[in-house]
């Protein structure tokens, strides 16, 4: 028996995960689309972001920070001490911790990327009305406050 193609549609149309995950690999191309000469990833660009923020943070506050899994973010964090973009070293309170820094070339590479980026996300909310665009950044906070992985430690 073959499956009915149109309630495979609709079902796909109406599922969130799906549709997340289809509107992440949209985001993840525009970005990859816009910062082809940068060579970062948008995961290395979280990183970069975040630390630029708050320069010394542990492996474990990006984690906490970016949404990053542990290994995979111990995985970017070696590839991008490799390109000379971050550095890290023991934190004084704790040997057991690496604080990470930007490089000159991690800030290089952050400012080059910049305009990059934020025309990408440009592009991606492009597709909403401009009144539903500030909703929207409001309701994947929403949903990544309620529900990631901060939400764990808060007895979900």
């Amino acid at each position: 028996m073959e499956p009915n193609t149109q309630d495979t549609t609709n079902t796909l149309s109406q599922c969130v995960i799906h549709l997340l995950h289809r509107a992440g690999q949209c985001a993840g191309d525009l970005f990859t689309e816009e910062v082809i000469d940068g060579g970062l990833t948008p995961r290395q660009y979280a990183v970069l972001v975040a630390v630029s923020l708050d320069e010394g943070l542990s492996q474990t506050d990006l984690v906490d920070r970016t949404g990053i899994d542990r290994s995979t973010l111990a995985d970017i964090i070696r590839r991008m001490l490799k390109k000379g973009l971050v550095s890290r070293r023991r934190t004084r309170h704790d040997a057991r911790v690496y604080a990470v820094k930007l490089t000159d070339a991690g800030r290089e590479a952050l400012s080059a990327a910049q305009p990059a980026a934020d025309h990408a996300d440009e592009r991606l909310l492009a597709a909403l009305e401009p009144g539903k665009r500030d909703e929207f950044l409001q309701s994947l906070n929403t949903i990544v406050q309620a529900i990631g992985p901060d939400s764990a430690k808060n007895g979900r």
